[in-house]
């Protein structure tokens, strides 16, 4: 029989659910960090990935001139965003009977911004590039030693891949 002074147990008191929720908010403060550092990374890992795919269709561009040349240093406009890039320039669709060297250019994989790859050719040898991506990890591996100047102004890191 149940004695009147006896407390049902039956469920969590105040202190003890405000406890558990103190601790998965501390657990949510020290991961989220984390989280965003895995969304930065993974824009990287696309920029980079980006860059090799710019590479390979800059390869393709060189292979059609005659004789061989990287195009000129000012060559990718803002504007080849989500375009077709081949032999008879870029546009919204690949044109038939013109060799593709990129079926859709790359855009900036965090502001989807215009052609956010820096591509400079030597002025005195036609077959010497460089490509460049700013990177939003500061501490990437694959980040070059002294950072190229247009990255530096956002406070990213880049990286350069120069021809093969």
């Amino acid at each position: 029989m149940r004695n009147k002074y006896q407390i049902n147990k039956n469920g969590f008191t105040l202190v003890e659910l405000l406890v558990v929720i103190g601790i998965i908010t501390m657990i949510t403060a020290l991961l989220f960090p984390n989280f965003m550092g895995a969304r930065q990374r993974a824009r990287d890992s696309q920029r980079k990935t980006d860059l090799k795919q710019i590479q390979g269709a800059v390869e393709l561009y060189k292979l059609d001139q005659n004789p061989p040349a990287y195009p000129s240093g000012s060559y990718f406009a803002t504007t080849m965003c989500r375009k077709c890039w081949s032999s008879a320039g870029s546009s919204d669709t690949c044109p038939n009977g013109s060799n593709v060297y990129m079926n859709k250019f790359s855009c900036d994989p965090g502001t989807n911004a215009n052609s956010p790859y820096l591509y400079n050719r030597d002025l005195n040898d036609t077959l010497k590039y460089t490509l460049t991506a700013c990177l939003e990890n500061l501490v990437d591996p694959d980040r070059d030693p002294t950072p190229v100047a247009a990255c530096v102004t956002p406070g990213y890191a880049s990286y350069t891949v120069n021809e093969p």
